[in-house]
């Protein structure tokens, strides 16, 4: 990796990280990409190098995260999720002051509709191991499991990061999977 390289990534980790910052404090709409400039220490020239605007910003955020979430999902279908592999808690945990802010009544609410969907693709991929429209949920519609499955796992991610994490991401990974597990 070059010299060039190496400061573009910094640039971008400042641009992000402040980013970041900033939506734990205030709203997504007010702030401004002179904030974001001044909290990263970079120019509003090198931010624009990078982003069309803080729009285009916030959703490179949104998608790397959810491509790293992804990821996870495709490490656990290689391996069993019960022998130590990092599970979506864990990553909630390590990156607590993005998922909070995006969550959080000062973030930005088309993450959290971002995130529903991803949930809502992730039970999708699970549906042969669940068998989500047989058994007991045989008589209901595929759809509305889906929508009630995936605002119960937002809504619970909400409320733990609300409640900062009341519980360590083991615990939360092993008790939301049993009520999956009951419910599908």
């Amino acid at each position: 990796m070059s010299k060039v390289d190496r400061r573009i990534l910094k640039s971008q980790e400042a641009i992000k990280k402040a980013v970041i910052e900033l939506m734990s404090e205030k709203k997504f709409d007010d702030i401004t990409i002179q904030d974001i400039s001044n909290r990263a220490n970079v120019s509003r020239r090198t931010i624009y190098l990078h982003y069309t605007d803080k729009y285009d910003l916030l959703d490179k955020l949104i998608e790397e995260h959810i491509n790293s979430l992804r990821e996870i999902c495709e490490q656990e279908d290689e391996t069993d999720s019960k022998n130590g592999s990092k599970t979506w808690f864990d990553y909630f945990e390590s990156n607590y002051l993005f998922f909070s802010s995006m969550l959080a009544s000062k973030g930005a609410h088309f993450f959290r509709n971002r995130f529903f969907e991803f949930v809502i693709e992730d039970i999708k991929n699970e549906r042969n191991e669940w068998n989500i429209t047989e058994g007991k949920n045989r008589s209901l519609n595929e759809d509305i499991i889906l929508q009630f499955m995936g605002a119960a796992y937002v809504g619970t991610v909400e409320w733990w990061f609300m409640n900062e994490m009341p519980y360590p991401p083991k615990v939360m990974e092993e008790q939301i999977g049993i009520l999956f597990e009951r419910n599908l």
